[in-house]
């Protein structure tokens, strides 16, 4: 990814709204601390490796790969998400944080509702890739305008896994998808691959996007783990389509800091077109 340039800094600080509406993402770096990301990345290690009991409504996936090739990896490794955080007590405080609500109600709405908060634990080696998708397709809420944030408890590399997005897909809609063997994707011919951009993060970096901007991960080929944190948002506007009621989402409490948001976003840059 290229640094963005003084000029694109300035233009975010000015209207993240309308950075956020071109191009369905942005960064914010740092988001947390390396302190706070080492006690998160413990915190999963210790739910993926069984040494931690896991609370009711917390759930663990395991690694494709491993499912594939019966393969036995040490306690910990074969673990490929973990769903439910917000009945953890750290990540919730995580998910609750205003440096992460408070941009985001300038794009849903002061009233702000957790859809999904979500590990990504790609391994060491046998981390496996996710295609480039949308994550809208996949929930039942309507408008398909929410926003996740995506935080990376290790450095996300090309190497290990990093996030690949296309800046501005949001704008051409919800997109058919089809299931390969373990996965849920758009075809390659409903996209330009040159037009995709990895965006190596630092631990601790926030990566905010739209609900439809399509975007995915390479699978992790490093020595190294890639975790990461997915939380995804909600504003009042939104229903279920399967009509479960919105209380079933948890509410966030108001930010107490508003006004730094937008002066610390960054832009992702875009391809040049070739």
């Amino acid at each position: 990814m290229q640094k963005p340039t003084q000029a694109e800094t300035a233009s975010v600080g000015d209207d993240l709204g309308a950075r956020a509406h071109a191009d369905g993402c942005f960064m914010i770096e740092p988001l947390i601390d390396e302190r706070r990301c080492g006690l998160l990345a413990e915190r999963l290690q210790e739910y993926a490796g069984a040494v931690r009991q896991t609370p009711q409504g917390m759930t663990l996936q395991q690694e494709p790969a491993v499912t594939r090739t019966g393969e036995t990896l040490p306690a910990g490794r074969d673990v490929r998400k973990i769903d439910g955080l917000y009945h953890d007590e750290i990540f919730r405080s995580l998910i609750e944080d205003d440096k992460i609500t408070t941009p985001l109600r300038l794009l849903l709405g002061s009233e702000l509702r957790l859809y999904r908060a979500t590990a990504l634990m790609k391994p060491a080696s046998v981390g496996s890739a996710k295609g480039l998708h949308q994550d809208a397709p996949y929930w039942p809420i309507e408008p398909m305008s929410m926003w996740s944030c995506w935080i990376p408890l290790d450095d996300a590399t090309v190497a290990n896994g990093c996030l690949t997005v296309i800046p501005g897909s949001h704008l051409d809609g919800p997109l058919a998808h089809h299931a390969t063997d373990d996965d849920f994707v758009v075809g390659r011919d409903a996209y330009d691959a040159n037009q995709v951009v990895a965006v190596p993060a630092e631990r601790g970096s926030g990566i905010f996007f739209h609900s439809l901007l399509l975007h995915g991960s390479a699978a992790n080929t490093s020595g190294l783990p890639r975790r990461a944190v997915t939380l995804s948002y909600m504003g009042s506007h939104h229903r279920c389509t399967d009509r479960a009621p919105l209380r079933r989402f948890p509410l966030i409490a108001p930010a107490s800091t508003r006004q730094s948001a937008s002066s610390i976003a960054k832009p992702i840059a875009r391809r040049a077109a070739v």
